[in-house]
């Protein structure tokens, strides 16, 4: 291991020899004895290829774009849950000034997708995917389960949506904190997502990111 990872792992972590750590190249996973520590570089033996964990199901997350502390939180969270890909959304009622600043954070948000992966123990790191809007984004997903999380008082209750459903892929939309615009809700419509709500509470996008993936990842692959 070098660069920042054998850094981190040498000089934060306080790495040494005789340790022993999981090791993963994205989809096999062996334990590994650290063999020998310097500044920028640890070497390891491996001793035994172990068990890899790979989900059921291919979540993706279409999220957008809120303020960066309840976004970055979010799409740790996500990570924890097994979602495989993340597209953070320019939806029209983001803030444009977020929006704007999005680009300049995409390395940040690859370093807490890392670090929550290896938080959780997970094989892969989650995808993420560019700064896209909702209606592009929509279009793009044209298979699996498609869910769109809605505040309006006709969408009928996630549990209901998710009853007798099963899908080796599913697709994830949240909106910003005003909500989505007709506009968007007629794009999602047209590309096979189906409106549920989380209740009557009104819940913040980060929270609601939890909820809805929680329940999805229950009726779909009970993990």
């Amino acid at each position: 291991m070098e660069g920042d990872a054998a850094h981190h792992l040498g000089r934060v972590l306080r790495a040494q020899t005789g340790q022993l750590y999981e090791l993963s190249d994205g989809e096999r996973v062996w334990l590994g004895r650290i063999e020998s520590v310097s500044r920028d570089r640890v070497e390891f033996a491996l001793l035994e290829e172990l068990p890899a964990i790979h989900p059921s199901v291919d979540l993706t997350l279409l999220l957008a774009v809120v303020k960066f502390d309840a976004f970055e939180w979010a799409i740790a969270k996500a990570t924890e849950l097994g979602v495989s890909t993340i597209v953070p959304l320019a939806a029209e009622r983001s803030e444009k000034a977020l929006l704007t600043a999005a680009a300049k954070r995409a390395e940040r948000w690859r370093k807490i997708l890392l670090e929550a992966s290896q938080q959780s123990r997970r094989v892969r790191v989650p995808v993420l995917g560019e700064l896209a809007r909702p209606e592009r984004a929509f279009v793009s997903r044209n298979d699996g389960l498609r869910v769109m999380l809605s505040e309006r008082s006709t969408a009928p209750h996630m549990k209901k949506v998710l009853q007798g459903q099963r899908a080796a892929k599913a697709v994830l939309a949240i909106g910003p904190e005003g909500g989505w615009a007709d506009a968007e809700f007629s794009a999602a419509s047209s590309s096979g997502f189906l409106e549920a709500s989380l209740g009557r509470l009104i819940l913040r996008t980060e929270t609601a990111v939890i909820a809805a993936l929680a329940s999805l990842k229950y009726a779909l692959d009970g993990e």
